[in-house]
């Protein structure tokens, strides 16, 4: 079974750990079976007179001596298991988000935030139960039920021994029907509670928008029902442990009775003294223990598997980028891109978002892309950073297909500025160093002042001290992209590409940013996704996209002279800024 396989091997790791915890373990038990063997002989030796007060406190000592050896063995178990148990979680959840940040753009458009985070929490809490607590309890019970029936049978009665036993084996069964049972039902929680924090991650980082349009009762509606889903699930599993614990219960009391009466015949007929008698009685209270125990380990192992099962769905996903076989021993980019016939169709989808497209972008040239919504532009910018797989030849980089290039190569050399430009919740000089190793505050503050950002950070309490909120909620959008330019600016990539990345910030601030980048971009590449023609009208190459398709392509004089989509873009724009001129006036 794949699932045990993947905890083995976490647990082979510490094994000398999980050992000494086991060694300790079975010494508490052996020590704890003879308390009840010496308070059966203090018992028959008064009780005969064979025993004096010298003897009675030999044998209370050893009850204090194997009292202090079980603190102490309890202890050893808790600090070697536990342990090992929680370094495991550990390494689990380590190797969890390391393969997370290897799968492929696919697969996080196609799993909420939320479902992932719960296997972070409730499932990996789950595991740590399975390697820890379980170990202890699965271990224990079978080493008290096996210690404990050895006395029960060897120094007290067999007979006795039988009688009180028979109820107990009816826990086999129920414990077999109430694990497969558990199982199914844990499963169903943990999804259920993943699609709870789904809705609440989903909630609050939308909570601007819920607020701005009154949402605050629908979404309510809509909590209160993954809630109450996440509630019954729970009370279902509750109830099937609450009606399985009694039924243990039952069957240990029922056992306790046939003690006493059978064991209470034999002392009577002088078959067993009333020491042993006494002896057994404790040691049908220590069966408890195993009995209970069993149950419980049920539950730990169905919650477990069930917990691993879906950490392991995760960990069998494969990421469909990654280098292959024909990667050649490229070390870094210059920056010349062609684009020849490229074709593209998202997975899942018939219509083609790109459609036989061509460019040649020399090295130091500026390429810009204009288009409608949807026409495909972003779509170029997430092929050349090799987010997708594309036919073979389709992209050059430096002449080489880009399926040759090794991919921490390509992403390293490419600066990449989204649309909705993500800031982490962290201070403004970490967000802008991110990606850029060994840079100083000065690199720092360079490339911010590159970016005209430099002096709206000054202003703030803490300037590049000052820590964002989530997703660099705190700044405007103005000062989140421009923070995002700063960050590719300083990367100093060969290749930058600016994904529609000035649309917040005005017209003059736009033109001092794409002031800069000639000055410092000299002999790189840019390319420029905009729908202001004011943003890419200084560019080498200018291509318009329609549906996917390549419409127009060439200078801005030749486009404009062209008259076709550009130079009615253009006109449209113009008309706009004259009117928005005008009606400033007016005001």
């Amino acid at each position: 079974m794949k699932e045990l396989k993947m905890i083995g091997g976490y647990a082979r790791r510490y094994w000398p750990r999980y050992v000494l915890g086991i060694v300790a373990l079975a010494l508490v038990d052996l020590m704890n079976v003879y308390i009840p063997q010496y308070t059966g002989e203090i018992t028959d030796g008064l009780r005969a007179g064979t025993i004096d007060m010298d003897g009675v406190w030999r044998l209370v000592g050893w009850i204090v001596l194997l009292g202090a050896g079980m603190a102490a063995g309890r202890f050893a178990w808790r600090y070697f298991i536990f342990g090992a148990c929680l370094t495991v979680q550990k390494d689990m959840r380590g190797d969890l988000f390391a393969h997370l940040e290897t799968l492929s753009t696919r697969y996080f458009n196609e799993h909420k935030t939320g479902d992932l985070m719960a296997h972070f929490t409730n499932d990996l809490q789950a595991v740590r139960m399975l390697m820890g607590p379980t170990v202890v309890t699965a271990f224990d019970a079978t080493v008290m039920l096996v210690m404990v029936l050895g006395k029960m049978m060897f120094y007290v009665d067999l007979r006795l021994t039988l009688v009180a036993v028979i109820p107990l084996l009816l826990i086999m069964y129920g414990d077999y029907a109430y694990g497969k049972v558990m199982h199914r039902k844990f499963f169903a929680k943990q999804r259920a509670f993943s699609t709870l924090t789904d809705q609440v991650q989903e909630a609050v980082s939308g909570i601007r928008v819920i607020k701005a349009f009154v949402q605050e009762r629908k979404e309510l509606a809509a909590f209160a029902r993954v809630n109450q889903l996440n509630q019954d699930k729970n009370m279902d599993v509750a109830r099937t442990q609450a009606l399985f614990l009694p039924l243990l219960d039952l069957v240990v009391g029922v056992s306790g009775l046939l003690t006493l009466l059978y064991g209470g015949y034999l002392t009577i007929a002088g078959e067993i003294t009333l020491g042993q008698f006494e002896a057994f009685n404790l040691y049908i209270g220590m069966l408890v223990w195993p009995m209970m125990a069993a149950g419980e380990c049920i539950t730990f192992i169905s919650q477990g598997m069930a917990s691993v099962k879906r950490i392991q769905i995760i960990l069998d996903e494969r990421p469909e980028i990654t280098d292959g076989p024909d990667t050649a021993g490229i070390e870094s980019l210059r920056g010349e891109i062609n684009l020849d016939g490229l074709t593209f169709t998202y997975p899942g989808q018939e219509q083609e978002a790109l459609s036989h497209v061509s460019v040649h972008v020399k090295r130091g040239e500026t390429l810009a892309i204009l288009g409608r919504t949807g026409s495909g532009k972003s779509t170029l910018a997430n092929l050349l950073l090799r987010l997708y797989n594309t036919e073979r030849g389709m992209i050059r980089v430096d002449g080489h297909s880009i399926g040759e290039i090794p991919l921490p190569v390509l992403r390293r050399d490419i600066a990449y500025v989204p649309q909705d430009s993500f800031l982490f919740s962290d201070t403004l000089e970490r967000n802008i160093a991110f990606g850029a190793e060994g840079k100083t505050l000065e690199d720092v503050q360079e490339a911010a002042k590159n970016a005209h950002i430099h002096d709206n950070i000054m202003d703030f309490p803490e300037n590049y001290q000052t820590v964002v909120g989530e997703r660099g909620v705190t700044l405007s959008g103005g000062q989140k992209q421009r923070t995002s330019i700063a960050r590719a600016l300083l990367k100093d990539a060969p290749i930058l590409i600016l994904d529609d990345a000035l649309s917040a910030v005005d017209t003059d601030t736009e033109e001092q940013i794409l002031h800069s980048l000639r000055l410092n971009r000299s002999g790189r590449t840019t390319i420029i996704i905009a729908h202001r023609i004011s943003t890419i009208q200084n560019a080498d190459h200018i291509l318009v996209l329609d549906d996917g398709r390549a419409a127009e392509y060439g200078t801005h004089q030749e486009l404009m002279a062209r008259g076709g989509i550009y130079r009615s873009v253009y006109d449209r724009q113009q008309l706009e800024k004259q009117l928005h001129e005008e009606g400033g006036a007016a005001s």
